[in-house]
């Protein structure tokens, strides 16, 4: 993909940043070379850039000829609404109290340049400014009345960088640009962004299936880069989002699969799945309106607690909405319990879960995609417990065994259920957990991000799951008129 740095007089700068090709605004907004471009990154410096001027310009015909602008037009509209602004000061308040409060002034003015200061101890907070604002330069105004708040934003020319800081920001680039990648790809038709985190526990992907969705991301001439939540800003340089870190909706892998689809990524897991898939409540009035079979299930607030025992009997299962990788999901033995349990559940949420205890060897997990099974998995119930997963007291995970199957080899009849129950969630990557309890089947959820680790849900297909994986983000890209070739 070609890099592009656009400006308005190519004379007042250095050749600052490599592998990119300094451009004139006029010359990107009229010679035809630019136009019939089909792939291009655009670093858009110019010096003006509000409502109709040459650098909206650039931003706006860059988006439109399938080009990354940075900054977008969407980001030089939010650098002049003080809502958002506002809203960014809230968010950042902590660490913006942290760091002025020492201050003896009443304002302060920090410089950002790709996220970065020259003071390595205010980088954290252009970090979060730019992932705010994505845009190459940018200064940022606080002041002082009871507290410290973000005042303004704006973006700056080079002419506004003071020369005492050219060799930093001349160091910058190759930082920011050269990204790890796996399988580096030649002549790439589509980048690829894989959001993962690596200190997270039960992460929907190992490192080993990581690197074999790269590698088949690779066979289709996708370039794939891995980014953590520190990359927020940086979407725009990709093609596509996957989401390999788990879900929710106050979190930041919705903040990242919000941003991408503005941006007109292509993005699994979309920000519909992930409201729709982390919330049980949803889930479970859905299903009983559309006919899916569920276990016997009461959507409890504090009105209706004491129902729950005479409907449901005891033992029950009370789950927090939002609940993954089986946290947030407890068995209630006697009414003590339950009543323990519900007072600690509804203080974090209006309505919770309660559901009949289904009792099993294993859950049935299909994996779908595009609305077609990809593979079906038994997890079996982790050693004495009655759920694939237990933590001890020294909060070691232990997980029951598990083995997969063919979609053509598993029971007709769960499969079907499987994709009913998707198809109302979306048409992305989910996975269906399904008990089967006197030959009756009963969904437990949905869920979006499902598992997918070498050795377990790849068992059959190897490979193959990752490139089918990988082919359906190259036919969604296709399907938006994006080009084959460079």
């Amino acid at each position: 993909m070609s890099s592009l740095l656009v400006v308005e007089n190519p004379k007042d700068w250095k050749p600052i940043l490599p592998a990119t090709e300094l451009v004139s605004a006029s010359e990107y907004l009229t010679n035809p070379r630019f136009f019939e471009m089909r792939r291009a990154r655009v670093y858009n410096l110019c010096r003006s850039n509000g409502y109709q001027t040459v650098g909206y310009y650039v931003s706006l015909l860059a988006a439109a000829r399938g080009h990354r602008p940075l900054p977008s037009v969407t980001t030089l509209q939010d650098l002049k609404l003080s809502s958002i602004v506002k809203v960014a000061s809230a968010e950042l308040q902590d660490r913006i109290q942290r760091l002025l409060t020492p201050l003896k002034s009443e304002r302060f003015e920090l410089s950002i340049y790709f996220g970065r200061n020259l003071a390595k101890r205010y980088d954290r907070l252009c970090q979060a400014i730019f992932n705010h604002f994505p845009s190459p330069f940018l200064r940022a105004e606080f002041v002082r009345a009871d507290v410290w708040r973000l005042a303004s934003v704006r973006p700056i020319a080079w002419g506004e960088i003071p020369e005492t800081h050219h060799q930093f920001v001349a160091e910058l680039p190759r930082r920011f640009f050269e990204r790890p990648q796996i399988a580096d790809v030649e002549h790439p038709r589509f980048s690829l962004a894989i959001l993962v985190d690596p200190k997270e526990p039960d992460s929907p992907s190992d490192a080993k299936a990581l690197a074999r969705f790269a590698r088949a991301a690779a066979r289709l001439k996708m370039q794939t880069t891995f980014i953590e939540r520190d990359d927020f800003g940086r979407l725009s340089e990709f093609d596509a989002l996957f989401i390999r870190a788990t879900t929710a909706v106050n979190h930041y892998t919705y903040r990242f699969a919000r941003r991408a689809t503005a941006e007109g990524m292509v993005v699994i897991d979309d920000p519909q799945s992930i409201v729709r898939c982390t919330n049980k409540v949803y889930q479970a009035e859905l299903f009983r309106r559309n006919g899916i079979p569920i276990p016997r299930t009461i959507v409890v607030h504090k009105g209706n607690v004491h129902s729950i025992a005479p409907q449901l009997g005891l033992p029950c299962v009370l789950k927090q909405p939002d609940s993954s990788f089986s946290v947030g999901v407890v068995k209630a033995r006697d009414e003590a319990e339950l009543q323990r349990e519900l007072k600690a559940l509804l203080a974090g949420s209006e309505l919770i879960i309660a559901q009949a205890f289904v009792p099993s060897d294993f859950d049935w997990r299909v994996g779908v995609l595009d609305g077609e099974a990809l593979y079906v998995s038994k997890y079996y119930m982790a050693r004495g417990h009655w759920q694939i997963q237990r933590s001890t007291p020294n909060s070691k995970r232990i997980y029951g065994r598990s083995e997969t199957l063919a979609p053509q080899e598993a029971p007709p009849d769960v499969v079907d259920l499987a994709v009913r129950a998707c198809n109302l969630i979306g048409n992305g990557l989910y996975g269906v957990d399904i008990k089967e309890v006197d030959q009756k089947l009963n969904v437990i959820e949905v869920n979006d991000n499902p598992s997918i680790d070498a050795g377990c849900e790849d068992e059959l297909l190897k490979d193959e799951l990752y490139d089918r994986i990988m082919r359906s983000f190259i036919r969604r890209l296709e399907a938006r008129g994006l080009s084959k070739t460079q």
